[in-house]
């Protein structure tokens, strides 16, 4: 079993990431779909949803919203909001899914980067074109990693709801590993997040395998330009 269809489905894992901020997430979006100009009713998906707290921001402005992840227990949790709208399912993003149906594809909060080889990387990226409308486009948030490994913190301690957690942080083989120590009611459990840094060219790269068009490159929420040396984000629009 590989690292993401474990931790990404213990309550831990929703435990130390689970205060994130909704009023960015809802700030980023509005920003995304004033440029995009989709029209009411697009067909979106959102690739690597958890629990859908995008996907429900979408489907509340008015598109046709599909959400898919590999962790059952969020699918699970996000089914409890769907409609004739907005649906969730049980979905490897490295697998064909929908061909030539949406309008939109949204991959956010660096939900991307988790496999071992680059091959599985473009089979993504070709699932993604496979799945676009012509002309539709394909928008991928990710960490800025040039600035992320320069300000690399190597131990982080933080205590939620009387568990603990311990994270070692460190680079490998081009990954940024976080091996994450739990203490909770005096059991220890050990889990570990391996993401790879990945830079605009290795997308370049991607899109270009996947017959997709780079079209807008962003480096924050407020879709400000992106500078390597400065930009939390690399936000990347691409146009099939």
């Amino acid at each position: 079993m590989q690292w993401f269809e474990c931790w990404f489905n213990t309550p831990y894992y929703h435990l130390l990431y689970g205060k994130r901020n909704e009023e960015e997430a809802a700030f980023f979006l509005d920003n995304l779909l004033a440029h995009l100009k989709l029209q009411a009713g697009a067909r979106c998906w959102d690739l690597n949803c958890g629990k859908g707290r995008h996907a429900l921001y979408l489907h509340k402005k008015g598109f046709d919203v599909i959400g898919t992840d590999l962790a059952e227990e969020s699918i699970k949790c996000a089914q409890q909001n769907e409609n004739d709208t907005l649906h969730f399912y049980t979905h490897d993003m490295r697998g064909l899914f929908y061909v030539n149906y949406f309008n939109a594809v949204f991959n956010l909060f660096t939900s991307f980067g988790y496999f071992k080889s680059k091959h599985e990387d473009e089979k993504v990226f070709k699932s993604i074109a496979n799945s676009l409308k012509p002309g539709g486009v394909f928008v991928l948030d990710f960490f800025n990693a040039e600035l992320v490994l320069k300000n690399l913190v190597g131990i982080e301690e933080k205590t939620i709801c009387d568990t603990h957690f311990k994270i070692e942080k460190k680079t490998e083989n081009g990954f940024i590993i976080k091996e994450i120590t739990i203490t909770d009611k005096g059991k220890t459990h050990h889990f570990t997040e391996e993401v790879h840094a990945f830079t605009l060219p290795h997308f370049e790269h991607f899109a270009q395998v996947a017959g997709l068009k780079v079209k807008d490159v962003f480096g924050n929420y407020k879709l400000q330009p992106f500078d390597v040396a400065t930009s939390e984000r690399l936000i990347i629009t691409f146009v099939k």
